[in-house]
Protein backbone atom coordinates (compact mmCIF):
# COMPACT_ATOMS: atom_id res chain seq x y z
CA UNK A 1 0.00 0.00 0.00
CA UNK A 2 2.72 2.39 0.98
CA UNK A 3 4.55 1.52 -2.43
CA UNK A 4 1.47 2.43 -4.21
CA UNK A 5 1.06 5.53 -2.30
CA UNK A 6 4.58 6.36 -3.16
CA UNK A 7 3.98 5.99 -6.87
CA UNK A 8 1.32 8.41 -6.97
CA UNK A 9 3.55 10.59 -5.85
CA UNK A 10 6.17 10.45 -7.88
CA UNK A 11 4.06 10.96 -10.51
CA UNK A 12 2.67 13.49 -9.21
CA UNK A 13 -1.02 12.28 -9.59
CA UNK A 14 -2.58 14.33 -6.99
CA UNK A 15 -1.62 17.49 -9.22
CA UNK A 16 -2.87 16.12 -12.14
CA UNK A 17 -6.15 14.59 -10.82
CA UNK A 18 -6.62 18.00 -9.22
CA UNK A 19 -6.26 19.76 -13.12
CA UNK A 20 -8.54 17.51 -15.05
CA UNK A 21 -11.26 17.51 -12.43
CA UNK A 22 -11.14 21.48 -12.73
CA UNK A 23 -10.57 21.41 -16.26
CA UNK A 24 -13.96 19.06 -16.36
CA UNK A 25 -15.96 20.57 -13.53
CA UNK A 26 -15.17 24.23 -15.54
CA UNK A 27 -16.09 23.26 -18.89
CA UNK A 28 -19.53 21.74 -17.75
CA UNK A 29 -20.86 23.65 -14.75
CA UNK A 30 -18.48 27.36 -15.19
CA UNK A 31 -20.69 29.09 -12.50
CA UNK A 32 -20.50 26.38 -9.89
CA UNK A 33 -16.77 25.82 -10.42
CA UNK A 34 -16.25 29.36 -10.22
CA UNK A 35 -18.46 29.92 -7.04
CA UNK A 36 -16.87 26.94 -4.80
CA UNK A 37 -13.22 28.56 -5.99
CA UNK A 38 -13.80 32.02 -5.22
CA UNK A 39 -16.80 32.11 -3.41
CA UNK A 40 -16.36 32.02 0.85
CA UNK A 41 -15.41 28.45 2.36
CA UNK A 42 -14.13 28.70 5.54
CA UNK A 43 -15.53 31.70 6.81
CA UNK A 44 -14.81 35.01 4.69
CA UNK A 45 -12.06 32.40 3.02
CA UNK A 46 -12.41 31.39 -0.40
CA UNK A 47 -10.70 28.19 -1.59
CA UNK A 48 -8.22 30.14 -4.00
CA UNK A 49 -7.14 31.98 -1.54
CA UNK A 50 -6.80 28.70 0.97
CA UNK A 51 -4.62 27.53 -2.01
CA UNK A 52 -2.73 29.65 -3.17
CA UNK A 53 -2.17 31.85 -0.21
CA UNK A 54 -1.39 29.17 2.19
CA UNK A 55 -0.81 25.90 1.27
CA UNK A 56 1.74 27.23 -1.47
CA UNK A 57 3.75 28.51 1.41
CA UNK A 58 4.72 24.95 1.92
CA UNK A 59 4.99 24.44 -1.87
CA UNK A 60 7.51 27.05 -1.71
CA UNK A 61 8.88 26.42 1.72
CA UNK A 62 9.53 23.17 0.46
CA UNK A 63 11.68 24.55 -2.77
CA UNK A 64 13.65 26.62 -0.01
CA UNK A 65 14.80 24.01 1.53
CA UNK A 66 16.07 22.10 -1.47
CA UNK A 67 17.87 25.49 -2.47
CA UNK A 68 19.13 25.82 1.31
CA UNK A 69 20.58 21.63 1.52
CA UNK A 70 22.22 22.27 -2.40
CA UNK A 71 24.27 24.98 -1.23
CA UNK A 72 25.65 23.47 1.68
CA UNK A 73 29.17 21.88 1.68
CA UNK A 74 28.79 18.62 -0.57
CA UNK A 75 25.26 19.80 -2.01
CA UNK A 76 25.01 20.57 -5.86
CA UNK A 77 25.69 24.24 -5.57
CA UNK A 78 28.66 23.39 -3.81
CA UNK A 79 31.68 24.78 -4.45
CA UNK A 80 30.34 27.39 -6.75
CA UNK A 81 32.83 26.17 -9.60
CA UNK A 82 30.37 22.95 -10.02
CA UNK A 83 27.53 25.10 -9.78
CA UNK A 84 28.56 27.20 -12.81
CA UNK A 85 27.14 25.18 -15.63
CA UNK A 86 23.74 24.54 -14.21
CA UNK A 87 23.24 27.94 -13.29
CA UNK A 88 24.33 29.75 -16.17
CA UNK A 89 21.92 26.97 -18.31
CA UNK A 90 19.31 28.25 -15.68
CA UNK A 91 19.60 31.50 -17.04
CA UNK A 92 19.35 30.90 -20.57
CA UNK A 93 16.12 28.89 -19.42
CA UNK A 94 15.05 32.41 -17.99
CA UNK A 95 16.21 34.85 -20.70
CA UNK A 96 15.34 32.39 -23.42
CA UNK A 97 11.74 32.50 -23.26
CA UNK A 98 11.33 36.15 -22.00
CA UNK A 99 12.67 36.96 -25.24
CA UNK A 100 10.79 34.55 -27.85
CA UNK A 101 7.77 35.67 -25.63
CA UNK A 102 8.36 39.13 -26.15
CA UNK A 103 9.89 38.85 -29.72
CA UNK A 104 6.55 36.88 -30.79
CA UNK A 105 4.34 39.03 -28.72
CA UNK A 106 5.83 42.18 -31.05
CA UNK A 107 4.57 40.26 -34.00
CA UNK A 108 1.38 38.78 -33.71
CA UNK A 109 0.56 40.11 -30.04
CA UNK A 110 -0.66 42.97 -28.76
CA UNK A 111 1.05 45.27 -26.04
CA UNK A 112 -2.20 43.87 -22.90
CA UNK A 113 -0.30 40.66 -23.36
CA UNK A 114 3.47 41.89 -22.20
CA UNK A 115 3.07 41.34 -18.91
CA UNK A 116 2.56 37.55 -19.01
CA UNK A 117 6.82 37.37 -19.88
CA UNK A 118 7.40 36.14 -16.48
CA UNK A 119 4.96 32.73 -16.92
CA UNK A 120 7.23 30.65 -19.21
CA UNK A 121 10.24 31.59 -17.01
CA UNK A 122 9.29 28.73 -14.59
CA UNK A 123 10.24 24.85 -14.93
CA UNK A 124 7.49 22.43 -13.25
CA UNK A 125 10.00 20.57 -10.63
CA UNK A 126 8.43 17.18 -10.11
CA UNK A 127 6.71 16.37 -13.43
CA UNK A 128 10.74 17.79 -14.69
CA UNK A 129 12.54 15.27 -12.39
CA UNK A 130 9.49 12.20 -13.66
CA UNK A 131 10.05 12.54 -17.79
CA UNK A 132 13.76 12.96 -17.09
CA UNK A 133 13.48 9.39 -15.47
CA UNK A 134 11.76 8.16 -17.94
CA UNK A 135 14.16 9.75 -20.73
CA UNK A 136 17.77 9.42 -19.54
CA UNK A 137 17.15 6.49 -16.64
CA UNK A 138 16.86 6.74 -12.57
CA UNK A 139 20.49 6.99 -12.23
CA UNK A 140 21.81 9.53 -15.30
CA UNK A 141 23.71 12.77 -14.32
CA UNK A 142 21.36 14.66 -16.25
CA UNK A 143 18.66 14.11 -13.67
CA UNK A 144 20.51 15.80 -10.75
CA UNK A 145 21.78 18.66 -13.40
CA UNK A 146 18.04 19.24 -14.68
CA UNK A 147 16.84 19.25 -10.89
CA UNK A 148 19.17 21.76 -10.06
CA UNK A 149 18.34 23.90 -13.29
CA UNK A 150 14.67 23.37 -11.97
CA UNK A 151 15.09 24.15 -8.59
CA UNK A 152 17.24 27.65 -9.81
CA UNK A 153 14.76 28.02 -12.21
CA UNK A 154 11.99 28.02 -9.85
CA UNK A 155 13.88 30.50 -7.40
CA UNK A 156 13.85 32.78 -9.89
CA UNK A 157 10.65 32.72 -10.35
CA UNK A 158 9.52 33.42 -6.63
CA UNK A 159 11.73 36.26 -7.33
CA UNK A 160 9.71 37.96 -10.30
CA UNK A 161 6.57 37.16 -8.63
CA UNK A 162 7.43 39.17 -5.58
CA UNK A 163 8.95 42.00 -8.19
CA UNK A 164 6.86 41.86 -10.99
CA UNK A 165 3.84 41.15 -10.32
CA UNK A 166 2.12 42.49 -7.34
CA UNK A 167 -1.84 43.35 -6.80
CA UNK A 168 -2.58 46.45 -9.48
CA UNK A 169 -5.44 46.97 -7.15
CA UNK A 170 -3.06 47.27 -4.05
CA UNK A 171 0.15 49.56 -4.44
CA UNK A 172 3.23 47.78 -2.77
CA UNK A 173 3.42 48.94 0.76
CA UNK A 174 6.68 48.67 1.71
CA UNK A 175 6.88 49.44 4.94
CA UNK A 176 4.83 46.41 6.13
CA UNK A 177 8.06 44.36 5.28
CA UNK A 178 9.60 45.33 8.00
CA UNK A 179 7.26 42.69 9.49
CA UNK A 180 8.71 40.27 7.32
CA UNK A 181 12.29 41.14 8.07
CA UNK A 182 11.25 40.96 12.22
CA UNK A 183 10.06 37.76 11.51
CA UNK A 184 13.90 36.66 9.77
CA UNK A 185 15.04 38.17 12.95
CA UNK A 186 13.11 35.83 15.46
CA UNK A 187 14.22 33.28 13.43
CA UNK A 188 17.60 34.16 13.40
CA UNK A 189 17.30 34.46 17.25
CA UNK A 190 16.21 30.65 18.21
CA UNK A 191 18.68 29.46 15.56
CA UNK A 192 21.54 31.35 17.76
CA UNK A 193 19.63 29.67 20.73
CA UNK A 194 19.92 26.80 18.70
CA UNK A 195 16.25 25.71 19.14
CA UNK A 196 15.68 22.04 17.92
CA UNK A 197 12.31 21.55 16.25
CA UNK A 198 11.00 23.58 13.40
CA UNK A 199 7.73 24.60 14.89
CA UNK A 200 8.71 27.58 16.57
CA UNK A 201 10.47 28.99 13.16
CA UNK A 202 7.61 28.49 11.62
CA UNK A 203 5.06 30.34 14.11
CA UNK A 204 7.12 32.79 15.37
CA UNK A 205 9.05 33.61 12.48
CA UNK A 206 6.66 32.32 9.40
CA UNK A 207 3.53 34.14 10.45
CA UNK A 208 5.14 37.73 10.72
CA UNK A 209 6.89 36.86 7.50
CA UNK A 210 3.14 35.71 5.98
CA UNK A 211 2.05 38.86 7.23
CA UNK A 212 4.33 41.61 6.05
CA UNK A 213 3.92 40.07 2.74
CA UNK A 214 0.14 40.46 2.60
CA UNK A 215 0.39 43.83 4.00
CA UNK A 216 2.64 44.90 2.39
CA UNK A 217 0.80 43.73 -0.97
CA UNK A 218 3.57 41.10 -2.26
CA UNK A 219 2.58 37.17 -2.34
CA UNK A 220 2.09 35.64 0.98
CA UNK A 221 3.39 32.51 -0.65
CA UNK A 222 7.08 33.43 -0.17
CA UNK A 223 6.58 33.73 3.72
CA UNK A 224 8.93 30.65 4.18
CA UNK A 225 11.42 31.07 1.37
CA UNK A 226 12.53 34.24 4.06
CA UNK A 227 12.50 31.68 6.93
CA UNK A 228 13.63 28.09 6.34
CA UNK A 229 17.16 29.52 5.26
CA UNK A 230 17.34 29.94 9.39
CA UNK A 231 16.69 26.70 10.46
CA UNK A 232 19.40 24.85 11.75
CA UNK A 233 20.88 22.21 9.13
CA UNK A 234 23.48 19.69 9.12
CA UNK A 235 26.74 20.75 8.96
CA UNK A 236 27.78 18.72 5.26
CA UNK A 237 25.24 17.71 2.43
CA UNK A 238 25.64 13.96 1.65
CA UNK A 239 22.66 13.76 -0.91
CA UNK A 240 21.55 15.06 -3.75
CA UNK A 241 18.35 16.65 -4.13
CA UNK A 242 15.66 15.36 -3.48
CA UNK A 243 17.14 12.44 -1.37
CA UNK A 244 16.13 11.62 1.80
CA UNK A 245 19.31 11.35 3.98
CA UNK A 246 17.51 9.17 7.62
CA UNK A 247 20.54 10.08 9.70
CA UNK A 248 20.10 14.02 9.11
CA UNK A 249 17.10 14.86 11.94
CA UNK A 250 18.21 18.38 12.07
CA UNK A 251 15.22 20.68 11.90
CA UNK A 252 15.96 21.84 7.91
CA UNK A 253 15.01 17.94 7.43
CA UNK A 254 12.50 17.25 9.49
CA UNK A 255 10.59 19.92 8.01
CA UNK A 256 11.07 18.34 4.74
CA UNK A 257 10.88 14.31 5.73
CA UNK A 258 7.33 16.00 7.69
CA UNK A 259 5.57 18.01 4.94
CA UNK A 260 7.32 16.56 1.85
CA UNK A 261 4.28 14.13 1.32
CA UNK A 262 1.62 16.83 2.89
CA UNK A 263 2.89 19.01 -0.01
CA UNK A 264 2.85 16.50 -2.70
CA UNK A 265 -0.77 15.09 -2.26
CA UNK A 266 -2.33 18.97 -1.21
CA UNK A 267 -1.43 20.10 -4.43
CA UNK A 268 -4.57 18.48 -5.71
CA UNK A 269 -5.94 21.42 -3.96
CA UNK A 270 -3.48 23.81 -6.31
CA UNK A 271 -4.60 21.87 -9.65
CA UNK A 272 -8.42 22.35 -8.58
CA UNK A 273 -8.08 25.97 -7.72
CA UNK A 274 -5.93 26.66 -11.05
CA UNK A 275 -6.53 24.32 -13.60
CA UNK A 276 -10.26 25.49 -14.30
CA UNK A 277 -9.78 26.94 -17.54
CA UNK A 278 -13.07 26.70 -20.48
CA UNK A 279 -11.33 25.30 -23.78
CA UNK A 280 -13.07 28.30 -25.50
CA UNK A 281 -10.66 30.38 -23.45
CA UNK A 282 -7.46 29.33 -25.93
CA UNK A 283 -6.06 32.42 -27.24
CA UNK A 284 -2.86 34.01 -28.71
CA UNK A 285 -1.22 34.40 -25.12
CA UNK A 286 -1.76 30.51 -25.54
CA UNK A 287 0.13 29.98 -28.11
CA UNK A 288 2.83 32.72 -27.13
CA UNK A 289 3.16 31.00 -23.63
CA UNK A 290 3.48 27.43 -24.69
CA UNK A 291 6.11 28.75 -27.31
CA UNK A 292 8.09 30.35 -25.12
CA UNK A 293 8.20 27.57 -23.14
CA UNK A 294 8.90 24.76 -25.58
CA UNK A 295 11.43 26.86 -28.01
CA UNK A 296 12.43 29.49 -25.45
CA UNK A 297 13.77 26.86 -22.59
CA UNK A 298 15.59 24.39 -25.35
CA UNK A 299 17.60 27.15 -26.99
CA UNK A 300 18.35 29.16 -23.76
CA UNK A 301 19.42 26.33 -21.27
CA UNK A 302 21.14 24.84 -24.37
CA UNK A 303 23.16 27.72 -25.89
CA UNK A 304 23.95 28.97 -22.25
CA UNK A 305 25.20 25.42 -21.00
CA UNK A 306 26.77 25.44 -24.20
CA UNK A 307 28.57 28.53 -23.26
CA UNK A 308 29.63 27.52 -20.03
CA UNK A 309 31.02 24.54 -21.31
CA UNK A 310 33.10 26.71 -23.57
CA UNK A 311 34.46 29.04 -20.65
CA UNK A 312 35.83 26.13 -19.25
CA UNK A 313 32.63 24.85 -16.89
CA UNK A 314 32.29 21.56 -18.23
CA UNK A 315 28.91 19.89 -18.09
CA UNK A 316 28.46 16.70 -15.52
CA UNK A 317 30.38 13.63 -16.87
CA UNK A 318 28.57 11.43 -19.34
CA UNK A 319 26.64 14.25 -20.08
CA UNK A 320 26.92 15.73 -23.50
CA UNK A 321 25.48 18.34 -26.02
CA UNK A 322 22.39 15.70 -26.93
CA UNK A 323 21.61 15.08 -23.36
CA UNK A 324 21.79 19.12 -22.26
CA UNK A 325 19.78 19.45 -25.61
CA UNK A 326 16.97 17.13 -24.36
CA UNK A 327 17.10 18.72 -20.79
CA UNK A 328 16.05 22.17 -22.04
CA UNK A 329 13.17 20.54 -24.09
CA UNK A 330 12.02 18.29 -20.50
CA UNK A 331 12.39 21.93 -18.75
CA UNK A 332 10.24 23.21 -20.74
CA UNK A 333 7.12 21.70 -18.59
CA UNK A 334 5.93 24.75 -17.12
CA UNK A 335 2.71 24.03 -15.33
CA UNK A 336 2.50 23.86 -11.51
CA UNK A 337 4.82 27.37 -11.13
CA UNK A 338 3.76 28.92 -14.31
CA UNK A 339 -0.40 28.42 -13.55
CA UNK A 340 0.85 30.01 -10.29
CA UNK A 341 2.22 33.11 -12.08
CA UNK A 342 -0.38 33.07 -14.74
CA UNK A 343 -2.88 34.25 -12.14
CA UNK A 344 -0.70 36.72 -10.93
CA UNK A 345 0.08 37.94 -14.29
CA UNK A 346 -3.51 38.46 -15.68
CA UNK A 347 -6.97 38.42 -15.16
CA UNK A 348 -10.00 36.42 -16.78
CA UNK A 349 -10.59 36.17 -19.62
CA UNK A 350 -6.63 36.67 -20.37
CA UNK A 351 -5.77 34.39 -17.53
CA UNK A 352 -7.38 31.50 -18.50
CA UNK A 353 -5.86 31.32 -21.53
CA UNK A 354 -2.33 32.06 -20.28
CA UNK A 355 -2.95 29.05 -18.19
CA UNK A 356 -3.48 26.85 -20.72
CA UNK A 357 -0.45 27.78 -22.40
CA UNK A 358 0.72 26.42 -19.28
CA UNK A 359 -1.11 23.23 -18.63
CA UNK A 360 -0.69 22.36 -22.76
CA UNK A 361 3.01 22.42 -21.93
CA UNK A 362 3.02 18.90 -21.10
CA UNK A 363 3.30 18.67 -23.94
CA UNK A 364 7.22 18.83 -23.72
CA UNK A 365 7.29 15.71 -22.16
CA UNK A 366 6.20 13.51 -25.41
CA UNK A 367 8.85 16.10 -27.64
CA UNK A 368 11.40 15.27 -25.12
CA UNK A 369 10.93 11.24 -25.79
CA UNK A 370 10.84 12.00 -29.21
CA UNK A 371 13.80 13.34 -29.50
CA UNK A 372 15.98 11.62 -27.19
CA UNK A 373 14.77 8.63 -29.36
CA UNK A 374 15.97 10.31 -32.50
CA UNK A 375 19.28 11.52 -30.86
CA UNK A 376 20.12 8.03 -30.04
CA UNK A 377 20.15 8.54 -26.60
CA UNK A 378 19.81 5.63 -23.79
CA UNK A 379 18.65 5.23 -20.42
CA UNK A 380 20.92 4.32 -17.52
CA UNK A 381 19.62 1.95 -15.39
Amino acid sequence: MLKRINMLREFSFPLIAGVVMALYWANHDPSGYHHFIHGPLVGTLSFHFLSNDLFMVFFFGIAAVEITQSCLPGGDLNPPRKAVNPLLATLGGVLGPVVVYLILNGVIGSPELANGWGIPTATDIALAWLVARLVFGANHPVISFLLLLAIADDAVGLAIIAIFYPDPAFPVAPAWLGVTVGGMVVAWLMRRRRVGSYWPYLIAGGVPSWIGLHKAHLHPALALVFIVPFLPHAAREKKHLFEEDARDTSPLASFEHEWKVIVDFGLFTFGLANGGVEFSSVGQVTWLVLAALLAGKTLGIFSCGMLARALGFPLPSRMGARHLLVAGMVAGIGFTVALFVAGEAFTDPVQGAAKMGAMLSIVAAVLALLMAKLLGIRKVR
